[in-house]
Protein backbone atom coordinates (compact mmCIF):
# COMPACT_ATOMS: atom_id res chain seq x y z
CA UNK A 1 0.00 0.00 0.00
CA UNK A 2 3.02 2.30 0.49
CA UNK A 3 4.25 1.86 -3.17
CA UNK A 4 0.56 3.17 -4.18
CA UNK A 5 0.41 6.39 -1.64
CA UNK A 6 3.42 7.45 -3.17
CA UNK A 7 3.10 6.73 -6.38
CA UNK A 8 -0.46 8.79 -6.54
CA UNK A 9 0.77 11.35 -4.23
CA UNK A 10 3.59 11.97 -6.75
CA UNK A 11 1.02 12.91 -9.11
CA UNK A 12 -1.34 15.36 -7.04
CA UNK A 13 -3.22 17.72 -8.23
CA UNK A 14 -3.40 21.40 -7.23
CA UNK A 15 -5.40 23.55 -5.49
CA UNK A 16 -7.18 24.10 -8.72
CA UNK A 17 -8.09 22.30 -11.39
CA UNK A 18 -9.62 23.10 -15.09
CA UNK A 19 -13.45 23.59 -13.27
CA UNK A 20 -11.94 25.57 -9.86
CA UNK A 21 -11.52 23.90 -6.78
CA UNK A 22 -10.04 20.27 -7.34
CA UNK A 23 -7.45 18.64 -4.77
CA UNK A 24 -6.37 15.05 -4.60
CA UNK A 25 -6.41 13.17 -1.26
CA UNK A 26 -2.72 12.56 0.19
CA UNK A 27 -2.79 9.03 0.65
CA UNK A 28 0.71 8.96 2.72
CA UNK A 29 -0.99 11.30 5.15
CA UNK A 30 -5.10 8.97 5.22
CA UNK A 31 -2.53 5.76 5.65
CA UNK A 32 -1.60 6.54 9.41
CA UNK A 33 -5.76 7.15 9.84
CA UNK A 34 -6.51 3.77 8.48
CA UNK A 35 -3.82 1.74 11.00
CA UNK A 36 -5.47 3.57 13.88
CA UNK A 37 -9.20 2.86 12.61
CA UNK A 38 -8.14 -0.58 12.30
CA UNK A 39 -6.48 -0.73 15.62
CA UNK A 40 -9.40 1.04 17.22
CA UNK A 41 -11.74 -2.46 15.33
CA UNK A 42 -13.27 0.56 13.31
CA UNK A 43 -12.21 -1.20 9.88
CA UNK A 44 -12.23 -4.38 9.27
CA UNK A 45 -9.84 -5.98 6.78
CA UNK A 46 -11.85 -7.70 3.65
CA UNK A 47 -14.85 -7.03 5.35
CA UNK A 48 -15.52 -3.09 5.54
CA UNK A 49 -17.39 -1.97 2.50
CA UNK A 50 -16.52 1.64 1.09
CA UNK A 51 -17.61 4.23 -1.08
CA UNK A 52 -16.34 7.30 -1.74
CA UNK A 53 -18.67 10.28 -2.00
CA UNK A 54 -17.03 12.62 -4.86
CA UNK A 55 -13.95 10.17 -5.58
CA UNK A 56 -11.97 12.08 -7.99
CA UNK A 57 -9.59 10.06 -10.29
CA UNK A 58 -10.32 6.95 -7.63
CA UNK A 59 -7.30 7.08 -5.99
CA UNK A 60 -9.02 6.59 -2.36
CA UNK A 61 -10.95 3.73 -3.98
CA UNK A 62 -7.80 2.08 -5.16
CA UNK A 63 -5.99 2.47 -2.02
CA UNK A 64 -9.23 1.36 -0.33
CA UNK A 65 -9.30 -1.69 -2.34
CA UNK A 66 -6.53 -3.55 -0.85
CA UNK A 67 -7.84 -3.55 2.52
CA UNK A 68 -12.08 -3.70 2.11
CA UNK A 69 -14.59 -6.30 0.44
CA UNK A 70 -15.75 -4.06 -2.43
CA UNK A 71 -14.71 0.12 -3.01
CA UNK A 72 -17.06 1.70 -4.80
CA UNK A 73 -16.60 5.74 -5.66
CA UNK A 74 -18.78 8.26 -7.29
CA UNK A 75 -18.21 11.09 -9.25
CA UNK A 76 -19.74 13.92 -10.59
CA UNK A 77 -17.02 15.35 -13.02
CA UNK A 78 -16.59 13.19 -15.86
CA UNK A 79 -13.26 14.78 -16.77
CA UNK A 80 -11.78 13.63 -13.27
CA UNK A 81 -12.63 10.35 -13.47
CA UNK A 82 -11.46 10.09 -16.86
CA UNK A 83 -7.97 10.54 -15.24
CA UNK A 84 -9.06 6.75 -13.38
CA UNK A 85 -8.11 4.71 -16.38
CA UNK A 86 -4.84 6.14 -17.14
CA UNK A 87 -3.48 6.28 -14.17
CA UNK A 88 -4.59 3.21 -13.04
CA UNK A 89 -2.55 1.52 -16.10
CA UNK A 90 0.52 3.68 -14.72
CA UNK A 91 0.47 2.75 -11.00
CA UNK A 92 0.15 -1.31 -12.99
CA UNK A 93 3.26 -1.10 -14.68
CA UNK A 94 4.73 0.61 -11.63
CA UNK A 95 3.90 -1.79 -9.22
CA UNK A 96 4.67 -4.82 -12.07
CA UNK A 97 8.10 -3.44 -12.10
CA UNK A 98 8.82 -4.37 -8.64
CA UNK A 99 6.87 -7.52 -8.53
CA UNK A 100 4.51 -5.70 -5.66
CA UNK A 101 1.12 -7.37 -5.99
CA UNK A 102 -1.80 -5.30 -7.73
CA UNK A 103 -4.96 -3.99 -6.43
CA UNK A 104 -8.41 -5.71 -7.17
CA UNK A 105 -11.02 -4.34 -9.00
CA UNK A 106 -12.83 -0.84 -7.58
CA UNK A 107 -16.10 -0.32 -8.54
CA UNK A 108 -16.70 3.74 -10.44
CA UNK A 109 -19.57 5.55 -11.19
CA UNK A 110 -20.05 9.04 -13.26
CA UNK A 111 -23.41 10.92 -11.65
CA UNK A 112 -24.27 12.71 -8.51
CA UNK A 113 -24.38 10.88 -5.14
CA UNK A 114 -27.54 12.41 -4.05
CA UNK A 115 -29.16 10.81 -6.48
CA UNK A 116 -31.23 8.34 -5.62
CA UNK A 117 -31.54 6.53 -8.98
CA UNK A 118 -27.74 6.66 -9.06
CA UNK A 119 -27.87 3.97 -5.89
CA UNK A 120 -30.02 1.72 -7.57
CA UNK A 121 -27.54 0.98 -10.61
CA UNK A 122 -24.73 0.88 -7.75
CA UNK A 123 -26.80 -2.12 -6.37
CA UNK A 124 -27.43 -3.66 -9.41
CA UNK A 125 -23.94 -3.53 -10.57
CA UNK A 126 -22.84 -4.45 -7.72
CA UNK A 127 -24.65 -5.58 -5.20
CA UNK A 128 -24.16 -3.20 -2.17
CA UNK A 129 -26.82 -0.68 -1.70
CA UNK A 130 -26.30 2.33 0.74
CA UNK A 131 -27.72 0.35 3.79
CA UNK A 132 -24.23 -1.78 3.07
CA UNK A 133 -22.00 0.33 3.15
CA UNK A 134 -19.80 0.64 6.65
CA UNK A 135 -17.48 3.47 5.46
CA UNK A 136 -18.09 6.65 4.02
CA UNK A 137 -15.78 9.19 2.46
CA UNK A 138 -15.75 12.81 0.99
CA UNK A 139 -13.88 15.51 1.33
CA UNK A 140 -15.07 18.53 3.67
CA UNK A 141 -16.59 20.05 0.61
CA UNK A 142 -20.19 18.63 0.46
CA UNK A 143 -20.24 16.89 3.79
CA UNK A 144 -22.65 18.82 5.58
CA UNK A 145 -25.34 17.35 2.69
CA UNK A 146 -23.74 13.70 2.56
CA UNK A 147 -23.90 13.54 6.48
CA UNK A 148 -27.40 14.53 6.27
CA UNK A 149 -27.90 11.43 3.21
CA UNK A 150 -25.77 9.14 6.30
CA UNK A 151 -28.20 9.83 9.07
CA UNK A 152 -30.73 9.36 6.93
CA UNK A 153 -30.19 5.84 4.47
CA UNK A 154 -27.17 4.46 6.43
CA UNK A 155 -26.96 1.40 8.66
CA UNK A 156 -26.34 2.42 12.51
CA UNK A 157 -22.49 2.38 12.78
CA UNK A 158 -21.75 3.41 9.76
CA UNK A 159 -18.82 5.93 9.48
CA UNK A 160 -18.25 8.77 7.77
CA UNK A 161 -14.36 10.12 6.85
CA UNK A 162 -14.06 13.61 6.14
CA UNK A 163 -10.99 14.63 4.74
CA UNK A 164 -9.66 18.33 4.57
CA UNK A 165 -10.45 19.10 8.34
CA UNK A 166 -7.39 19.99 10.80
CA UNK A 167 -8.72 22.81 14.22
CA UNK A 168 -12.92 23.22 13.59
CA UNK A 169 -14.44 20.06 13.37
CA UNK A 170 -18.23 20.34 12.48
CA UNK A 171 -21.12 18.55 14.15
CA UNK A 172 -23.45 16.72 12.34
CA UNK A 173 -27.01 15.90 14.18
CA UNK A 174 -27.28 11.98 13.94
CA UNK A 175 -23.70 11.41 13.70
CA UNK A 176 -21.11 11.42 16.72
CA UNK A 177 -17.39 12.74 16.74
CA UNK A 178 -15.09 10.26 16.85
CA UNK A 179 -12.18 12.78 17.06
CA UNK A 180 -13.03 15.26 19.26
CA UNK A 181 -9.86 16.95 20.24
CA UNK A 182 -8.51 17.48 16.69
CA UNK A 183 -8.33 15.49 13.34
CA UNK A 184 -6.47 12.57 13.01
CA UNK A 185 -2.93 13.39 11.45
CA UNK A 186 -4.21 16.95 11.21
CA UNK A 187 -6.44 15.84 8.06
CA UNK A 188 -9.09 13.69 8.95
CA UNK A 189 -12.68 13.42 10.61
CA UNK A 190 -14.31 10.50 11.67
CA UNK A 191 -18.13 10.82 12.47
CA UNK A 192 -20.26 7.03 13.21
CA UNK A 193 -23.89 6.97 13.12
CA UNK A 194 -25.40 6.42 15.98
Amino acid sequence: MDAVARFYDERKVGDVGPLGFRRSTDLSRLMPCLEKMFGDGLLELNRSRFLDLGCGDGRVNVLMSYITQISIGIEMDDWTLDDYLPLRRCLELHLRAFHIPLPPPVALFHGDATDEELYSRIRKETGMGFEDIDLFYTYLTMQHEFATIIVKRAKSGALLMVYGLEKILPQHNGLRLLTENQAMEGILALYQKE
